[in-house]
């Protein structure tokens, strides 16, 4: 850097100069604060230091006394960005498909200390042990991650896990997105979750501890302050604890002037430059909206059946939860999954543009799956998320009809999927019944109604 010409200015990596990497610099001492870094033969190389906080300029006077008048509290652009972005978090969730699931976001820095690095296994864990259609998984690793691993590495390292439904934040602006969306966040000692904690996200401590993470830094007080996950199998009890914290305290000792970062920095900048800003409004610019995840194509479903009412939970096939069924969707499972799932489904596709088409009719199709897959006990061709015809071995198809949950303000709907898997259960559970019947699914937080009666032509004649 001292060999670039001009002033020089420096912004904080992270939040809060939480770690210092002993192979680095001067031991103990964040890298952000380090005079092996921010003197050149004894002079400082920046003219500015622009910071998002006034104990981080006291920290830098300390630590490297020659660069403490060049300091000046700007705020944080991410945090700004961040906070602008809190009005899109419908429009993410949505992105990902969340609906009325929890997301818990799963952070890691990078490093021997990270998350990933000491506990690889808990994104699979968590997943094994969350049903499906009551938490959403994701996980945000620092940038370091993907240059050190790559892309490919990771995602054959995690390739059970996102098959499964974990979200993989991409390494640029995805995880701000992510954050926004979360309805918690499970953290090792990276600043990511301090940015959450800005946000007023719930906040869970998964550090076991090392040499990186400085004392009394804003992260080591929050992850002092907030609960902490040993096994994977206490999250759920420890959420309701992390939901009671105001996690904004702890973000208040990183981050100053929020809102206003850009607006200073374009100020001190243009001091530097010898120049006068116009005088027009800065907003950093929006975050794009999260990429869609992979849906899991084969479930284990655990379904509790009493009387009228049917409760269903699924899991990735590799849980060790005890199951009821396994459901996979055709074609898109894997083989080993469609031999022997007890429930296979197909949703409905779009018309082909070509003028030239031959496709199945919901009736063809699911007398051939019986057929083909001799494992296989129901069939269910999902025609809309509210309509499904459902055929069982040995009897006549069913037009299954899935009722939207209706509040005073808002529409949701369960995966029509997860109400096949419980029609399933249900009528192995009832094999005299005489249609038609309405029943009730618990899946997740909803209640769903849904009416089976004998399948009518236009059921049996749709188009897949």
């Amino acid at each position: 850097m001292r060999t670039l010409s001009g002033p020089r200015v420096l912004l904080p990596h992270g939040a809060g100069f939480n770690k210092a990497l002993s192979d680095e610099g001067s031991p103990h001492l964040a890298s952000g604060l380090d005079p092996h870094y921010l003197l050149a033969d004894g002079e400082p190389l920046a003219a500015l230091h622009a910071l998002a906080h006034g104990d981080q300029l006291a920290r830098l006077a300390e630590h490297c006394p020659a660069t403490a008048a060049r300091g000046a509290v700007v705020g944080d652009p991410s945090l700004d960005r961040l906070l602008g972005a809190v009005a899109h978090r419908e429009s993410y969730r949505s992105a990902l498909g969340t609906g009325e699931r929890r997301l818990v976001v799963l952070t890691s820095t990078w490093g021997p200390e990270s998350l990933l690095a000491r506990r690889p296994e808990l994104p699979g864990e968590l997943l094994g042990l969350l049903p499906h259609d009551a938490y959403q998984l994701a996980l945000v690793l620092h940038p370091n991650e993907y240059s050190r691993t790559s892309t490919f590495d990771l995602s054959r390292h995690l390739g059970p896990a996102l098959t499964a439904g974990l979200i993989l934040a991409r390494p640029y602006e995805e995880w701000a997105a992510l954050l926004v969306a979360a309805d918690a966040v499970v953290t090792d000692h990276g600043s990511t979750a301090l940015y959450a904690a800005a946000l007023g996200r719930p906040v869970i401590g998964a550090y076991d501890g090392g040499s990186e993470l400085i004392p009394g830094s804003p992260m080591a007080r929050m992850l002092t302050g907030v609960p902490r996950l040993v096994k994977a199998g206490d999250l759920v009890h420890l959420l309701p604890a992390a939901e009671a914290q105001d996690t904004r305290d702890f973000a208040d000792a990183a981050f100053a002037l929020p809102g206003q970062a850009l607006q200073h920095l374009r100020s001190e900048l243009y001091r530097l430059l010898g120049l006068q800003p116009r005088h027009v409004p800065v907003a950093p610019p929006a975050l794009p909206r999260p990429a869609a995840p992979q849906s899991p194509r084969a479930l284990a479903v655990r379904a509790e059946v009493s009387g009228l009412r049917v409760g269903v939970e699924r899991f990735p096939p590799f849980t060790s939860e005890v199951v009821h069924h396994l459901a996979a969707e055709h074609p898109e499972a894997g083989h080993r999954h469609l031999q022997s799932a007890s429930v296979l489904w197909h949703r409905a596709q779009p018309a082909s543009p070509s003028p030239h088409t031959s496709t199945w009719t919901a009736a063809g199709w699911t007398a051939r799956v019986l057929e083909e897959f001799p494992g296989c006990r129901t069939a269910a061709a999902i025609l809309s998320p509210e309509r499904c015809l459902v055929r069982r071995r040995s009897s006549e198809p069913l037009s299954v009809r899935i009722a939207p949950c209706r509040t005073a303000a808002r529409i949701s709907r369960a995966d029509p999927a997860a109400v096949v898997s419980a029609v399933h259960a249900w009528l192995g559970a009832h094999p005299q019944w005489t249609p038609p019947a309405t029943i009730t699914c618990e899946i997740g937080s909803l209640a769903v109604r849904v009416e089976l009666s004998p399948a009518g032509g236009t059921d049996l004649d749709y188009e897949l």
